[in-house]
């Protein structure tokens, strides 16, 4: 499984013990506006949402959404992976962070490293990305890491969502 490191930051599988890290992430405002409640009300949630998303993905796709954590201090401070979603042919790149490391850089930071381990170990050949179409410092992230605009996307309970595409292998640096 993934462990990825960069000059700030230590890219790790999800383990039950992040349960309530994820519980305060998922109940983020930032969270909420942009990617939706996920209805994570308690620790338990919090497991089960671990359990099946990451770790299930994980055994069933070799990838998955994993744990970003500040090399200086050891703090969990987001989200960062690769999904693979029914209604996409290709895995998409995913992410988020609390909001207190918002603006620093850590996104994209993890963004590239992701895109780097897609491209180099996972031998993927397209990465697809999507955002709230109000999300603009999603969007630049995803523009600074060579992602391009492909089109609006109807999306299941939610409202058309802005669907990016990179070719790889990419120059992820």
């Amino acid at each position: 499984m993934v462990h990825l490191e960069t000059e700030r930051i230590h890219i790790s599988p999800l383990q039950l013990t992040d349960a309530p890290f994820i519980f305060t992430l998922l109940n983020s405002p930032g969270w909420l506006r942009f990617i939706g409640d996920r209805g994570i009300r308690t620790m338990e949630d919090a497991d089960n949402f671990i359990l099946n998303g990451p770790l299930k993905s994980y055994r069933e796709n070799g990838f998955g959404l994993c744990l970003v954590s500040e090399k200086s201090s050891g703090e969990k401070i987001g989200l960062c992976g690769l999904l693979k979603r029914i209604n996409l042919d290709h895995p998409d790149l995913g992410y988020a962070f609390l909001p207190e490391y918002n603006g620093k850089g850590y996104a994209l930071e993890a963004a590239n490293a992701m895109i780097r381990y897609a491209a180099e170990t996972l031998q993927l050949k397209r990465l697809y990305a999507f955002t709230d179409p109000e999300n603009l410092k999603s969007m630049a992230v995803l523009g600074k890491s060579g992602f391009q605009f492909l089109r609006l996307m109807p999306w299941p309970n939610s409202a058309d969502l802005s669907l990016f595409e990179l070719k790889l292998p990419a120059d992820a640096s």
